[in-house]
């Protein structure tokens, strides 16, 4: 007879791998499904002639060792010079980064500048308004674009359900594994998007490049974390997102397990606050599949953690009731012992890409778990600084 604990076991199993492989299975299958019935509308980023007016809005903070290179990746885009505004919004920046900027303003680039630290979010909101771009598309100092990027998400734009669009980055590392390892996650992440743009409407956006029409740019507050805030209240206003393959940047990779834990806390304190304060969006008598997508692609990543926890007691508990659960315990303690010996530079020659891809998962879910800690004490972000890179 199946006991509670043995329930919890499995229960936790299953939802662990439903959050990361089982709900991309059923996005694929429903896509599957809506395509066999013909409604898989023709894709409008094809096309030809149109081309908006946009605003490339570059945030930084004390970014003078990059800021240069990211302006002149901007200038080289493969968009009508004439159409594309590129705006530099310095958070209160006390390096070079303003000056640097200040050298590019002959050849169309503004500086805004904004004293006093008042964080990305409060800078987008005095920054958005005095843009001449229809189209706004949202950048970091630290991402470099391929030369079609503009053009490939704004070419979406000509659907007047469309609201935002999203690309996606490409993560480079200088350590061995760290890259491949952030690019497993990444590439998760990518292919989820990609699915639920299939059926609907993608959750969240990738902060270092994304679009949205301008008119649908709602005031944020400080603390929101503006690439997840800003897609949800466009959904709410009516509209749909989607992700872009063709639309990608490239970005250095945190270098150092302090230093990606820390953002990944910060990002995860922001979303859990996000959910909360757009919790309305969970109601599928009002907002229909897309709350099963936010449910499924944010709360259940969220609730990871507690099944991890959940999975491993349970086992414990479990050990002495047959040689399947004695195995199961014993492979779980070895993966936490590859995911503690990768923690602390213990060479595993034997599986280096795996063990980096162990160690970043618990080192993910570690994050949401402070990161949840941090917003039950009622702590909030608002400023970032650079991560070495």
């Amino acid at each position: 007879m199946t006991t509670f604990t043995e329930i919890l076991f499995w229960g936790s199993l299953l939802m662990i791998l439903y959050a990361y492989f089982g709900y991309p299975a059923v996005l694929y299958s429903l896509s599957l499904l809506r395509a066999s019935f013909g409604s898989m509308a023709p894709r409008p980023g094809t096309a030809e002639g149109f081309r908006p007016r946009v605003s490339l809005l570059i945030s930084a903070y004390n970014e003078e060792a990059v800021i240069e290179g990211k302006i002149i990746n901007s200038l080289s885009l493969n968009y009508p010079a004439e159409l594309l505004e590129i705006v530099v919004i310095s958070d209160g920046s006390t390096d070079r980064t303003d000056e640097i900027a200040a050298r590019y303003r002959d050849r169309g680039v503004t500086l805004r500048h904004y004293e006093g630290r008042i964080g990305k979010t409060e800078c987008l909101n005095r920054a958005v308004p005095l843009s001449s771009g229809d189209i706004i598309v949202f950048s970091d100092a630290n991402s470099k674009y391929n030369k079609e990027a503009i053009g490939e998400l704004v070419g979406h734009f000509v659907d007047p359900g469309i609201g935002f669009m999203t690309g996606w980055t490409k993560y480079l590392s200088k350590s061995a594994g760290g890259g491949s390892s952030l690019g497993i996650y990444s590439g998760i992440e990518k292919t989820t998007k990609i699915l639920e743009s299939r059926i609907g409407s993608c959750i969240g956006a990738d902060g270092a490049i994304f679009a949205i029409r301008k008119e649908l740019f709602l005031p944020l507050r400080n603390y929101d974390i503006n690439d997840f805030v800003i897609p949800l209240k466009v959904v709410q206003q009516g509209f749909r997102g989607k992700l872009e393959e063709r639309a990608f940047c490239y970005e250095s990779a945190v270098e150092g397990v302090k230093g990606e834990f820390h953002r990944q806390v910060r990002i995860n304190n922001r979303t859990i606050r996000a959910i909360f304060n757009n919790r309305k969006l969970l109601n599928p008598f009002r907002f229909g599949k897309f709350s099963f997508e936010l449910f499924s692609h944010k709360i259940c990543r969220i609730l990871v953690p507690f099944f991890l926890i959940s999975l491993l007691t349970t086992n414990m508990l479990l050990s002495a009731g047959g040689p399947f659960y004695a195995a199961a315990l014993a492979g779980q303690f070895l993966f936490y012992l590859v995911a503690w010996l990768n923690h602390i530079n213990v060479k595993t020659d034997y599986l280096p890409g795996s063990a980096s891809a162990v160690h970043t998962f618990v080192v993910a879910n570690a994050a949401i778990l402070w990161g949840l800690v941090k917003y039950l004490k009622g702590e909030t972000y608002t400023t970032w600084s650079p991560t070495m890179r």
